[in-house]
């Protein structure tokens, strides 16, 4: 159903995990748990918010990790669905 979501952080991801980043591993977590690959369009809104919720969570949480040998990173908040995918 889904690739693997992959780890996001150093020295895993040699470098910061961008947005697309970020949102890949949110669409991917939310479509694992939903079951649904593409949500039919009376569920759009509710997955889009899910995805949005899930990435910007996934940002706060690398953003505060310290990891030996690193200061705490700055990983910008992603951005939501709606200003990722203007309609």
């Amino acid at each position: 159903m889904c690739r693997s979501i992959k780890t996001l952080r150093p020295p895993v991801l040699p470098d910061e995990a961008t947005d697309d980043d970020i949102h890949a591993a949110a669409l991917q977590y939310v479509r694992k748990v939903s079951g649904f690959r593409a949500p039919a369009a009376h569920n759009r809104e509710v997955f889009d918010r899910a995805v949005a919720a899930v990435a910007e969570a996934t940002a706060e949480l690398l953003g505060g990790l310290e990891v030996r040998g690193q200061s705490v990173r700055s990983v910008q908040p992603a951005r939501s669905a709606t200003s990722r995918n203007p309609a």
